[in-house]
């Protein structure tokens, strides 16, 4: 019996070998399945996703650095224009000085001397007001730290 189950299947194998190979084995394992063009297909778009995603990241990186840079010369720009713009608004009143002080010098009528100081007090006053300085009412206040500077240091009496 083990003779005959050998023969058999020594012919079965003849049979196969002798048989033509069918084509659509070697075609299915050339051809991707359906399910294989899917994946890639999302791989392919989940690729374009990210390098969307990068490419957002660099273009807002890049001006978050432009508008950094921008800001910090703007900034500059303002603290330089802005004490520019004090030192000009008070350059009239160093020449309304400068003449009250050969006006001195020259001088017999002192009320006329007195009137052109005060006048030239009174424009720089003017000036300090319209960039933001104002005065304070200290005199006759008690002291408060947190508005005022002391200017001296009086020893403690020990």
């Amino acid at each position: 019996m083990l003779k005959k189950k050998k023969k058999n299947t020594e012919e079965d194998m003849q049979n196969l070998e002798n048989q033509p190979q069918e084509e659509p084995i070697a075609e299915e394992l050339q051809q991707p399945s359906e399910q294989e063009q899917v994946s890639a297909s999302e791989e392919e778009k989940l690729k374009a996703e990210i390098a969307e995603a990068n490419n957002k990241f660099v273009r807002l990186y890049a001006e978050f650095d432009n508008y950094k840079r921008r800001t910090s010369r703007e900034r500059i720009e303002l603290l330089q224009s802005a004490g520019r713009d004090v030192l000009v608004n008070l350059l009239p009143v160093l020449d309304d000085f400068e003449r009250a002080a050969k006006a001195i010098e020259t001088a017999t009528d002192v009320n006329a001397v007195k009137e052109g100081v005060e006048l030239v007090h009174h424009k720089l006053r003017n000036i300090l007001n319209s960039q933001g300085v104002k005065e304070m009412e200290s005199i006759g206040q008690p002291f408060d730290p947190e508005i005022h500077e002391a200017v001296t240091n009086i020893p403690a009496p020990l």
